[in-house]
């Protein structure tokens, strides 16, 4: 399948999905909506503020664009199982508003100008508003699970929570680990790079993956199984995050070309190179790492090092061993389908994406 199918496929999802978001997370709050959401009040909703401070920026972040490409992946094990997918599609958006609160709170830690072409949500609204809405994000996923619980059997319900709270712990730590690193605490190995790439960005991936299979009824080594594929493609999806950030110029006008060189980011190819660069230019990379420049001239500079090392095509290959080898564990797990053909093409567009 071609990556305009798969584009197709991503765009057709998109407005489902943000319609099922909206069932939960509406453009603008009412006091039947906050009902729906907190229950009945005690004293009295400001549904003004609400909106204002919740569903307002929430969206407007939304409206900005990104793929939904993870509750597409919960749709499409979903329906390689089997699956009626138009029966789960409110469980789908639960990855995606998770997803969307780790943006957010990532923006603040890197104290971030730019998203998706315009300012970050703590620019606009202040720091104190987006904090509140990033955890905010990390909650409102589970009122799918609240409101139709008694159309789900108390085994899947127990394995969607646990599904979630364990990858949203892992994803903390996986953040964790990274900003330690671009603060120059540690110059991390690249098992200890992938197994943070595995929590960061995998464990959303793992998350839709296993929740689409475990809504579909799959079996214990299916639901493992998926999960395996989709962090290896998580994983593989951050590398090539990394490299288009270094040499992706559309995706450098949507968050600004080496961003990552200004925070210090100890990614697969800064290791790559450390590790097989002159001592000379390891050291001159080290040092603008740990200057975060603001200048474009030094940031380019520290790019150059990168390219000379052959570290952006080792990143490239290595990103495509990753989801080859999981797809060769996954392959024989699940039945042959177009839904199966669907997944794998899936993959190969997120690793060879240009924005």
């Amino acid at each position: 399948m071609s990556k305009i199918d798969i584009e197709s496929v991503l765009e057709r999802n998109r407005a489902e999905i943000d319609a099922a978001i909206a069932k939960y997370l509406p453009k603008k709050y009412d006091k039947k909506s906050l009902e729906f959401t907190l229950g009945k009040a005690r004293y009295s909703y400001d549904v003004n503020s609400a909106s204002d401070a919740i569903s307002t920026p929430i969206w407007d972040f939304l409206s900005r664009g990104g793929k939904r490409w993870r509750p597409a992946l919960f749709l499409m094990f979903a329906e390689a199982l089997g699956a009626d997918t138009r029966k789960l599609i409110d469980f789908a958006i639960i990855p995606e508003l998770a997803h969307n609160g780790t943006i957010v709170a990532d923006d603040i830690e890197d104290n971030s100008e730019l998203r998706r072409g315009k300012p970050t949500l703590h620019k606009i609204y202040g720091v104190d508003v987006a904090v509140n809405l990033s955890g905010a994000l990390y909650f409102l996923p589970l009122l799918p699970l609240f409101k139709k619980r008694k159309e789900i059997t108390p085994s899947t319900l127990l394995g969607a929570y646990e599904i979630y709270s364990q990858e949203m712990l892992n994803l903390h730590f996986g953040q964790a680990f990274d900003i330690w690193w671009h603060k120059g605490m540690k110059e991390p190995n690249e098992d200890e790079y992938l197994q943070m790439c595995a929590y960061k960005t995998g464990t959303l991936a793992r998350m839709a993956a296993k929740l689409g299979a475990i809504f579909a009824g799959g079996s214990e080594a299916q639901i493992e199984a998926a999960g395996r594929f989709a962090e290896a493609v998580g994983v593989a999806f951050q590398i090539q995050d990394d490299v288009l950030n270094l040499v992706g110029e559309k995706f450098a006008k949507g968050k600004g070309l080496g961003e990552d060189i200004h925070e210090g980011k100890r990614t697969l190819m800064v290791i790559h190179c450390l590790k097989h660069a002159s001592k000379e230019d390891a050291s001159r990379l080290r040092a603008i790492l740990n200057s975060h420049p603001e200048d474009q001239g030094t940031i380019n500079e520290a790019i150059a090092i990168i390219k000379k090392y052959d570290s952006i095509e080792f990143a490239r290959k290595r990103s495509q061993q990753l989801v080859s080898e999981a797809w060769k564990n996954l392959d024989p797990t699940l039945p042959k389908s177009d839904a199966k053909e669907r997944l794998h093409a899936f993959a190969v567009y997120l690793i060879e994406r240009d924005v």
